[in-house]
């Protein structure tokens, strides 16, 4: 039985009372709180939640390889790393808000919503049975809804809501569909045995098994952006706040991806090593039309949306050749938790452009350098990086996805080209992220400065330091990622 001071009871406690308490506190409070009000005890929350997962994982009191725990819960490393990511993605989240949340109403509702949708991304990350993976889905998933839509007098957004709402519906129907016809085959929810019994099944079995691995990966590829489904991703970044960009594009899609290790890499592997191949084509289907759509984009949003399905693909990579190289799965965990963090702090960016400025689209972006010159320094930092430009966290992560592609082929043929489509992939990105560069800093006159958002300037600085921090010297991650991966290969040969 999982303990009672595990990280995800403990972070369900912490996040769960906060969460709860805010829209309590407003209705009890004779005044209307502050947005910072609300937004700093939601703060407080998640740096007391992220602080506990640091310490079980540096006092060494998390499992190292629990895929097959009689728990519906887990506490182990992987579960620690996806939890990391996705509170630091919640903190920008809700940092990056408070600006942003002042001309708004319903403040407290808006941080709590934030709060719960934290905490079933964390619990996808320490799911080990497929019926608790699914309540922490949905419990993630309900509240994005909610917040993609909290500008209810902008129509963008409520088109993002509506859009993102019934692709989600269909998501989780196709989810479940997948549990079922895993728990007919098996008896069985939890992740390790439905493993191990797809691992035995007979001859006439293993296409229904095969088809409950498509279920989950049409389902669980929603959430990440995976091309073909990713059609709801554009339109949902651009009509949704800004902020709540972030969490989406930075928080929910990692935890999508989350749910993908776990179930997916080890089911295929447990079926058929050569249905990986599958997941290479999608990984560079995903990649490629990703950044040949940013491209023709002129809205600094939707370039970006495009930009995070095109990264799927690069995550995607590790996934494909995980049973055949530790490297690609080391490579989609630094990438993740990279990303998580480069993504996020892009469209933080992009919140305190529009909270400053309404603007979003290209043109209008230039000489921004000059007007909001903090912001502009951590977005072409944050572009930079998921460009792969070294000496950035991103050139690291993606080097070693690559590099992971070489080493499998020795093994399959196919993974080279993976590497080859990643490298021409990020050289096409650099050149729509140096078109955003150019107008920011090359184009435009006699701008002269504005007041920038001193939320949006705290995010920018983190960032930055980040960024270069890890590019500059990547050993802890690398060591930190490392560890997690014997979580996933625990059913390898």
């Amino acid at each position: 039985m999982i303990e009672i001071t595990s990280t995800p009871i403990i972070l369900i406690a912490i996040l769960g009372t906060v969460g709860a308490a805010l829209p309590i506190i407003n209705i009890a409070r004779k005044e209307r709180g502050s947005s910072s009000f609300y937004g700093a005890i939601a703060f407080g929350a998640l740096i007391a939640s992220i602080g506990y997962v640091i310490y079980q994982i540096a006092t060494e009191q998390v499992a190292k390889a629990a895929i097959f725990s009689e728990d519906v819960l887990v506490d182990d490393t992987f579960g620690g790393l996806f939890a990391i990511a996705l509170l630091i993605v919640a903190i920008l989240t809700t940092v990056g808000s408070f600006n942003f949340m002042r001309k708004q109403s319903h403040t407290a509702v808006y941080y709590s919503l934030i709060l719960l949708s934290t905490i079933g991304m964390v619990l996808v990350a320490y799911s080990t049975d497929l019926v608790m993976l699914f309540v922490a889905w949905e419990l993630m998933s309900i509240p994005t809804y909610v917040l993609a839509g909290f500008l209810k007098k902008d129509p963008s957004s409520n088109e993002a809501a509506l859009k993102y709402f019934l692709f989600g519906a269909l998501a989780s129907a196709i989810i479940i569909f997948g549990i079922s016809i895993a728990y007919g085959l098996t008896g069985s929810t939890n992740i390790g045995e439905v493993i191990q019994g797809f691992s035995t099944l007979d001859s006439q079995m293993i296409p229904l098994a095969l088809l409950s691995i498509a279920m989950f990966i049409a389902g669980f590829g929603f959430k990440m952006g995976l091309v073909p489904f990713h059609m709801w991703l554009p339109d949902t970044y651009e009509g949704s706040p800004p902020t709540i960009t972030a969490l989406l594009a930075a928080g929910t899609k990692k935890a999508g991806f989350a749910a993908a290790l776990r179930v997916i890499v080890m089911g295929t592997v447990a079926l058929n090593l050569d249905w990986t191949f599958a997941l290479g084509v999608i990984a560079v289907m995903t990649m490629t039309i990703g950044n040949i759509a940013a491209i023709m984009q002129k809205n600094l949003a939707r370039m970006l949306a495009y930009s995070s399905i095109g990264h799927a693909g690069y995550i995607l990579i590790g996934l494909s050749i995980a049973p055949f190289s530790s490297l690609g799965i080391q490579g989609s965990l630094f990438h993740i938790l990279n990303h998580a963090v480069m993504k996020g702090a892009a469209f933080i960016a992009v919140a305190g452009i529009v909270t400053t400025l309404a603007i979003t689209h290209l043109d209008k972006l230039k000489g921004l350098g000059r007007k909001m010159p903090i912001t502009s320094l951590g977005l072409v930092v944050c572009l930079l990086a998921l460009a792969g430009v070294p000496p950035l966290n991103g050139f690291w992560s993606k080097l070693i996805l690559f590099g992971s592609a070489l080493d499998a082929g020795s093994v399959v043929s196919w993974a080279p080209w993976l590497a080859v489509a990643g490298v021409l992939n990020s050289a096409l990105s650099l050149a729509y992220y140096a078109w955003i560069i150019r107008k920011m800093y090359f184009e435009g006159e006699n701008e002269k400065r504005v007041k920038e958002p001193k939320s949006v300037i705290a995010v920018m600085i983190f960032s930055i330091i980040f960024i270069v921090g890890i590019g500059v010297y990547p050993e802890p991650i690398l060591q930190f990622t490392e560890s997690a991966v014997p979580t996933l290969t625990a059913i390898l040969p």
